[in-house]
């Protein structure tokens, strides 16, 4: 292995040190980060033995002079590599590195361009998809135990319409609308997980928009400021919510450091088709975990078993037996995507408190 070879490994590893995921660290991974670093880059990123660090840290690490170490970081910023914003409790700048997935891999497509870097990145982690998939699938028994001890990364938050709750539960911010009205800055950006499937020439099965991702507080101010995304007032963040719900897209929460207890990253709308997560989960490469507080009742009398909610639910957990639908409560992750389309309103969503739903991906028989 070549000393330039050693630096792309190093840099890897440094990054998916950053993450939770197992990500493999060689192929396709590597050819994303010479794609979006210079290898100058790659070298400065070696710093971030801790996955964050403030500008004092990273000074005394460096040896770049001041206006170098300025542009080094607006750099890495603008390529969506790191993170920088003021923590609360010090009012001193502070950078985190990203992850790849999620982080890296959205920043890299979330401006929405098709250039052909943006298409070879798009192959590339496809290409890593399956890397990962391969390996689950080799280890099976073993890596689905180890992911059940890995925190959920995202929350699943309801179709408020659907949602019935008695005026004496408190219920914490687990609807789209508090959120929108809780935070001052709203940012929003394009799906990037539809538009990596755009640029596959795999379109979005549910015809749905891509202009619908959007991101708040720190993470708003942060896109707005590199590009990544625009500003948008709270009565336009709502129509879109209301426009993704009629698509039949779900609403996925994502925090800082993935700690439902701090702020809102983004949410996010998922179709199964082009959601990294649904289609990983599809594609035998990592179960689906989330947490929610909600889970679909069905009232029997008022089903007539037309399907749609077959059709729509992005788990594929409901069938229809015996003329009525049966809902597989065990994968239900309480999207409100089948009560919010069931023409009878046969289905409900009741209020569970927070639960970790976890289904494995399934085992692929290996030829």
């Amino acid at each position: 292995m070549t000393l330039v070879d050693k630096l792309w490994y190093k840099v890897a590893r440094t990054i998916v040190k950053a993450g939770r995921f197992p990500i493999p660290i060689a192929g396709a991974f590597i050819e994303i980060l010479k794609i979006l670093l210079m290898e100058d880059q790659a070298k400065f990123l070696l710093i971030f033995k801790k996955p964050s660090l403030n500008i004092d840290q990273i000074k005394e690490k460096t040896d770049l002079e001041d206006d170098a170490l300025e542009k080094m970081l607006n750099d890495l910023m603008n390529n969506g590599i790191i993170i920088g914003t003021k923590s609360r409790s010090r009012n001193i700048r502070v950078y985190r590195l990203l992850q790849p997935f999620p982080g890296i891999m959205e920043y890299s497509l979330m401006r929405g361009q098709a250039t052909d870097r943006e298409k070879k990145l798009a192959k590339l982690w496809d290409k890593l998809w399956d890397d990962m998939r391969l390996g689950l699938q080799k280890n099976y028994e073993y890596v689905i135990e180890q992911y059940k001890k890995i925190p959920p990364i995202d929350r699943v938050i309801p179709i408020e319409e659907e949602v019935e709750v008695p005026q004496e539960v408190i219920v914490p911010y687990e609807e789209v609308s508090k959120y929108i009205d809780f935070y001052d800055d709203i940012a929003l950006t394009n799906c990037y997980c539809r538009h990596e499937k755009d640029l596959l020439n795999d379109l979005c099965k549910l015809n749905a928009p891509k202009k619908n991702c959007v991101l708040f507080s720190k993470s708003a101010q942060f896109a707005i400021k590199h590009k990544f995304g625009t500003p948008i007032s709270k009565k336009d963040a709502k129509e879109i919510f209301k426009e993704t719900e009629d698509y039949g897209l779900v609403h996925k929460v994502f925090h800082v450091h993935a700690d439902p207890k701090k702020d809102v990253d983004v949410i996010c709308n998922c179709c199964k088709c082009c959601c990294g997560n649904f289609q990983m989960y599809y594609r035998g490469a990592l179960p689906f975990s989330t947490l929610t507080s909600y889970i679909a009742k069905l009232n029997k009398d008022d089903c007539l078993g037309c399907g749609i909610c077959v059709e729509k639910c992005p788990m594929e957990t409901i069938v229809i037996f015996d003329g009525i639908a049966s809902i597989n409560q065990e994968k239900c992750i309480g999207c409100g995507v089948c009560a919010h389309h069931c023409p009878e309103g046969a289905i409900k969503l009741e209020r569970t408190g927070p639960r970790h739903v976890f289904v494995p991906t399934s085992r692929i028989k290996q030829n």
